[in-house]
């Protein structure tokens, strides 16, 4: 479930970066996208940790 909503949270963000032109708010997505990102990191290397597939749909 975490992975799940890292992923659409990504998708989203890099939705709004695609078209933000503000240089602050686009910092902001940017640091929220990178945030994301990292957090589907750790979910998947404790999902491999756990002996549990890398299923893209979790």
């Amino acid at each position: 479930m975490d992975r799940f909503i890292a992923r659409a949270n990504i998708a989203h963000f890099e939705d709004l970066l695609a078209a933000e032109t503000d240089p602050q708010k686009r910092r902001v997505i940017e640091n929220l996208l990178a945030r994301e990102r990292q957090k589907l990191e750790t979910a998947e290397h404790q999902s491999e940790a756990a002996g549990k597939p890398s299923d893209p749909k979790n």
